[in-house]
This record gives structure tokens, C-alpha cells and sequence, in this order.
């Protein structure tokens, strides 16, 4: 009975928080390596590009509130993501157009490239602000659970209850149908490969006809649908604060360069890689070896190696394990 109330207590602290978060990052992740992989530069206006879908999500929920418009037990934001990611989408070809186009066209450095994105994540964090403002917003109709610890309890008779919100099974399920929608269209349409030859070799693949305009509107277009749906889905899981996604970008850089910054699978795995190491190596043990370990050995202290105030130093410290032992990541970088 012991050995099931520790799984229960893992289940709801590390595994199903971790794929959460992983979820999340893993979204990001892979916004961040198209970029990298088909336009050749990293793009660190990423976390701000995420609020400004999730800020457009919020002002559709809103309205869809005040209108008395709901889809039931399912959060009302599922219904303003396609608004938001038209929005997003409509904002990203409109920075492509009046700013990265410009430096494309001059076959600028990467590095510059970098640098302006930095400009454009300021101006997006400062849109965002103004719009919404920085404090916390939350946008989910209440928290609703599949099962309630309680519930879980009075039905099995176990002392840990497993909890699992409605928002952690939609993060995960629309991440994995998201992901292997866009391997399939990366891997067997035609588009999908003609962008995979665009990023190996851009002027063979204008040579054999591609569209070059084309190819970056379509990255846009994914990278929107990314962008967008990972930021309401962490906002839905937290709450929507604009400075959090900034900080957000870090650690979604730190998974799409763990996993090979420029391979999209790579990055989707880091996403993960990086939301369990934190999760795992931040959270207190005590009560899970009180549950495993005869009384007389029973642990004093929380067992916790890190406090979660240090969780950013472990993905960064990952991260730097990773450029040192595997430069391209755990998966072979620049691949898509």
C-alpha cells in the first residue's frame, strides 16, 4: 500500500507537472528551432511572441465571457486560440515584412539577425504591456479537475489523492497532436520537404525551383500556431503575466539547444529533458522515502537537493553539461 501512495505521489508532483511543463516547452522549442533551422537565425523575441498570442487569447476569452459564450466543461480560451493565432500570425509576417525581410534580403550575419530580434522582443513586450498591462491575469473558467484528490481517495481508500486537471490532459494531448501533425507535414508533403531542402542547402534549393517567399510564409505560419497555442496553454496551466514568458525564453532556448537546436524532434524532446530535470531535481523527497523506507530510517530533512528559487541555474547548468560533452545537442543539431 506504501510502494502505491509513493507512485501516486510522484505521479502528482513530478510526472504528470513534468509533461505538463515539458509540453510547453517542448512547443517553444520547436518554434525556436524552424527559426533557426529555415531562416537562419535565433530568434529571442520567442517568449514575447508567445505573450502576444496568449495576451490576444485573453482579450477573446474576455469577450467570449462577457458574452456568455462557454464550451462547458473545456476552458473557454480553446475557443479564442484560432483568433489568436491569426492575430499572431498576421503580427509575425508584419515584423518579417518591415524588419527581418530587410536584413534576409542583404544576406546579413546570423548574429545580426539575433540582435535585431532583440529589438523586436522589446517592442512586442512593450505592446503587450500597454494592452494588458504586467500584472497576473488568469483566464481559465476556474480550475476543473478529471479527479479530485478527495475523490480519488474516498474511491480507492489510499491516503496520497491523485489529482489531475482538465488543463494538464488538453496540454498534453494538444501538444502531441500539434507535434505529429507538423512531422507528418515536414516528412511526407511536399511543402514539408521543400523546406527541409530550403534549410540544408538555400541556393541549390532556389536552383530547383522553391519559392523562397513562400517557404518563410509557411514558417511563420507554423511558427504562429506554435507561438500562440504554447502560451495560452502555460497561461491556461498558470497564469498569464508578461514578463514570465520572457523568462520563459531562456529555458526554451536551453531545450531547443539540449535537444539540437535546428532539429524539431530535438528540440520536442527538450522541452521535456528540461521540465523533469527541474521538476526532479528541485522537488522535496521526504514524504516519498517515509512512504519506502522502514520507520527507523526515516528521513529529517526534506531531501531536496536544490530549493525551486534555483531552478533556472539547472537548466542552464544542463545546458552547459550538453555544449560540453555533445555541441550539437543530445540529437544532431541543424537537421530538419
Amino acid at each position: 500500500m506504501d510502494y502505491i501512495n509513493a507512485i501516486i505521489l510522484l505521479l502528482n508532483y513530478i510526472v504528470i507537472p513534468g509533461l505538463t511543463y515539458g509540453s510547453q516547452l517542448a512547443l517553444g522549442a520547436i518554434f525556436v528551432t524552424l527559426i533557426y533551422a529555415i531562416l537562419r537565425f535565433a530568434n529571442f523575441a520567442t517568449g514575447d511572441m508567445m505573450a502576444f498570442g496568449t495576451m490576444v487569447a485573453v482579450l477573446f476569452t474576455s469577450l467570449f465571457q462577457s458574452w456568455g459564450i462557454s464550451l462547458g466543461a473545456l476552458p473557454t480560451a480553446l475557443l479564442a486560440i484560432p483568433f489568436a493565432i491569426i492575430s499572431m500570425i498576421f503580427y509575425m509576417f508584419f515584423i518579417d515584412k518591415f524588419v527581418f525581410e530587410y536584413y534576409r534580403l542583404q544576406k546579413t550575419p546570423p548574429v545580426i539577425l539575433a540582435m535585431v530580434s532583440i529589438g523586436v522582443m522589446f517592442v512586442t513586450q512593450a505592446i503587450v504591456r500597454i494592452i494588458i498591462g504586467p500584472d497576473d491575469v488568469t483566464f481559465f473558467d476556474g480550475k476543473k479537475f478529471v479527479i479530485k484528490a478527495a475523490e480519488f481517495k474516498q474511491l480507492t481508500g489510499f491516503n496520497e489523492g491523485l489529482a489531475i486537471q482538465l488543463i494538464q490532459v488538453i496540454t498534453i494531448i494538444l501538444t502531441i497532436i500539434l507535434v505529429l501533425i507538423l512531422f507528418w507535414f515536414l516528412n511526407k508533403t511536399k511543402t514539408g520537404k521543400s523546406m527541409k531542402a530550403y534549410s540544408d542547402n538555400e541556393d541549390l534549393a532556389l536552383l530547383s525551383g522553391i519559392d523562397p517567399k513562400r517557404i518563410v510564409m509557411i514558417t511563420w505560419i507554423i511558427a504562429g500556431i506554435l507561438a500562440t497555442t504554447g502560451g495560452v496553454l502555460y497561461g491556461l496551466d498558470k497564469s498569464f503575466k508578461p514578463f514570465t514568458y520572457f523568462d520563459n525564453m531562456l529555458l526554451i532556448f536551453a531545450a531547443a539547444i539540449v535537444g539540437g537546436i535546428g532539429n524539431p524532434f530535438g528540440a520536442f524532446l527538450g522541452g521535456y529533458v528540461i521540465a523533469f530535470s527541474e521538476i526532479l531535481i528541485t522537488y522535496a523527497y521526504k514524504k516519498f522515502f517515509i512512504y519506502i523506507l522502514p520507520t527507523s530510517m526515516e528521513p529529517e530533512s526534506l531531501m531536496q537537493l536544490l530549493s525551486t528559487d534555483y531552478k533556472f541555474a539547472v537548466s542552464f547548468s544542463i545546458l552547459v553539461i550538453v555544449l560540453l560533452y555533445r555541441p550539437s545537442g543530445i540529437f544532431k543539431g541543424r537537421v530538419l
